[in-house]
C-alpha cells in the first residue's frame, strides 16, 4: 500500500519531527538528527543570529534537513506574517510553522489570528503548517486557505502531559484531508505511537526530547515509536471488545 507523506512537494520518510529549543547545548542537535534520522526540524527565528556563528542555531542543523521556521513570539497575525517573511529573507526557505500566542499563562494558540496569518502567507507562496488548538471548523478554514498541514496540540506546550485532546484530534483525522501532525505536549514515545495509531500523519516533540536525561537516545526512541505506530495504523488495529473472546475454541478438544 502506498504510504507516502508529501508536504509542500517534498516526500518525508521519517514522520517524527523535532525542534531545537531547550537543549543543554546546540552541539547535541546534529547528534539527535543523525541518531533519530530526523528530516524535519523546527527553529524559532529569534534563535537565528547571522552575526555570531556560535550562537546561530542554523549552523548546527544539517543541510539535508527540511527547515521549519516557526513564528514563536508572534501575538497576532500581522506579527506572524512579518516573522515568516524575515525567516525567508534570512535564508530559512519558504516553509513556516505559524505560532500565534497571546496567552502568557497557558500558551494556547490564537486560532482566529492563525487562520488570518495562514490566508496571507499561503498567498505569499509559503508552505504553511499552522499550530492550533484542535477545532474542526478552524481546521476546515485552514484547509480552505491552502495550508499544507494542520498541527493540533496534544496538551499545552512544554508540559509533557500527552494526548489530552485525543478525541478532538481524532475528529480532525477523520474529517480533514490534510496531514494532521500532532504537536506540543507529547511527553513519551508511547504517546507518540498512540497518536500515530489513530492515523496522525506525523508527531512533533521537542521538550520531551530536550529535557530527557539522554536527549539523543530519547529522540531515537520517539522516532522508533512513531514508525511503529504508523505501521500499526496501516496494518489495521483489531476491534476493541467489551467481553472476552477466546482466540482458540474452548470446547470439543477432548471429544
Amino acid at each position: 500500500m502506498n504510504d507516502k507523506l508529501i508536504i509542500g512537494g517534498k516526500e518525508i520518510t521519517n514522520r517524527f519531527f523535532t525542534g531545537t529549543g531547550k537543549h543543554p547545548n546546540n552541539a547535541i542537535i546534529p547528534q539527535i538528527v543523525e541518531e533519530a534520522k530526523i528530516e524535519v526540524i523546527t527553529v524559532a527565528l529569534r534563535r537565528v543570529d547571522l552575526t555570531s556563528p556560535q550562537e546561530n542555531i542554523l549552523n548546527y542543523i544539517p543541510k539535508d534537513c527540511i527547515l521549519l521556521p516557526n513564528t514563536s513570539g508572534a501575538r497576532n497575525a500581522e506579527e506572524a506574517v512579518r516573522i515568516a517573511k524575515l525567516a525567508r529573507a534570512c535564508g530559512c526557505g519558504n516553509w513556516v510553522k505559524i505560532e500565534v500566542i497571546s496567552d502568557n499563562k497557558y500558551l494556547l494558540p490564537d486560532n482566529y489570528e492563525t487562520v488570518k496569518a495562514a490566508e496571507i502567507l499561503v498567498k505569499e507562496g509559503f508552505v504553511v503548517l499552522p499550530y492550533v488548538s484542535p477545532d474542526l471548523m478552524v481546521a476546515k478554514a485552514l484547509e480552505d486557505a491552502g495550508a499544507a498541514a494542520v498541527m493540533p496540540l496534544g496538551a499545552p506546550i512544554g508540559t509533557n502531559r500527552g494526548l489530552q485532546t485525543k478525541e478532538l484530534i481524532r475528529i480532525l483525522i477523520d474529517e480533514i484531508k490534510l496531514p494532521i501532525i500532532v504537536d506540543a505536549g507529547i511527553g513519551r514515545p508511547s504517546e507518540a505511537a498512540e497518536a500515530m495509531e489513530m492515523g496522525a500523519a506525523a508527531v512533533l516533540a521537542n521538550t520531551a526530547v530536550a529535557t530527557a536525561r539522554d536527549p539523543v537516545a530519547m529522540a531515537k526512541a520517539f522516532s522508533m515509536a512513531v514508525e511503529a505506530g504508523r505501521k500499526a495504523y496501516m496494518a489495521g488495529l483489531g476491534p476493541v471488545r467489551k467481553e472476552a473472546e477466546a482466540s482458540s475454541p474452548l470446547t470439543g478438544f477432548l471429544d
